[in-house]
């Protein structure tokens, strides 16, 4: 069985420059990384057609930020690996990018983020990399800073890989004693491979869970991205990554007085996936 890379080298050290490009080329990797944070997304609950400000924890090499940025958001990207967020810059991400670690906190304003997301980071912290790192204060510094950061009513959600019952258990113990409500989402949990742990964290108060993926309780099985294309069409909206929808995009980064390239006959060409 191979070794899980938390415990091959602390995370600033094992994404190096070769293995953050060779995450970022891998199109298994970015199928993953893209299905991951649309469910992710989905479990924010955030209001339709409402541009958002959110923040991508362990945000890596952009790959989940692209994914917010489809969904016409607006994002802020933190992660320990300055390699990562080297790919990140070469292609071109739209979000700001902040190297940090987030056992450290959230370096934020009290209610700035409308949300959060996070794919495949949160197991690191039950790491001790690090004779003074002890998990438990670590994630407690993480979750309160964070939950100061998110406005109240907001969500965060966690895609990870716990490696045990007892990861799990001292993940949410820090999360609740942070002042967090909210609890574990277990998609398709009787599968091996599809098998995928959420992570949702309530700032108001708590309220019902979303229905886990692949259980009695979820009645539908189209998938989250195709559920979203189908809302947007019978809406009259534009179909995603069409001309029009990105025109869109660009006019409201511009009303938001963010940088944008200007419109050409080349805006919306399909363009190669590699830098």
């Amino acid at each position: 069985m191979a070794r899980r890379p938390e415990h091959l080298a602390p995370p600033e050290i094992f994404y190096n420059e070769d293995e953050a490009r060779k995450y970022t080329n891998n199109t298994r990797i970015i199928d993953i990384q893209v299905q991951m944070c649309e469910r992710a997304i989905e479990l924010l609950a955030l209001p339709e057609d409402d541009t958002h400000l959110i923040l991508d924890i362990g945000c890596g090499s952009g790959l989940s930020g692209s994914v917010l940025e489809e969904q016409g958001h607006v994002w802020v990207g933190v992660d320990i690996a300055k390699a990562m967020l080297d790919v990140a810059v070469e292609r071109e991400v739209e979000g700001d990018l902040i190297l940090g670690d987030m056992g450290q906190g959230m370096p934020f304003k009290a209610g700035t983020f409308d949300g959060a997301v996070s794919i495949s980071a949160l197991q690191w912290l039950c790491n001790a990399d690090k004779k003074s790192h002890e998990p438990h204060k670590r994630l407690y510094q993480f979750f309160s800073t964070l939950f100061s950061s998110l406005t109240r009513n907001a969500r965060a959600v966690f895609q990870f890989y716990p490696e045990n019952s007892d990861q799990i258990e001292l993940v949410t113990t820090q999360a609740m004693k942070a002042g967090f409500y909210g609890g574990l989402v277990v998609d398709y949990p009787n599968s091996s491979k599809a098998k995928k742990y959420f992570l949702v964290l309530m700032t108001g108060g708590m309220v019902k869970l979303p229905a886990a993926l692949g259980t009695d309780e979820d009645s539908s099985q189209i998938p989250y991205s195709r559920k979203r294309e189908l809302a947007r069409n019978a809406r009259g909206k534009p179909l995603k990554k069409s001309r029009e929808w990105v025109l869109q995009k660009k006019e409201r980064r511009r009303q938001q007085g963010n940088d944008t390239r200007t419109d050409s006959r080349y805006t919306a060409r399909k363009r190669s996936g590699r830098f």
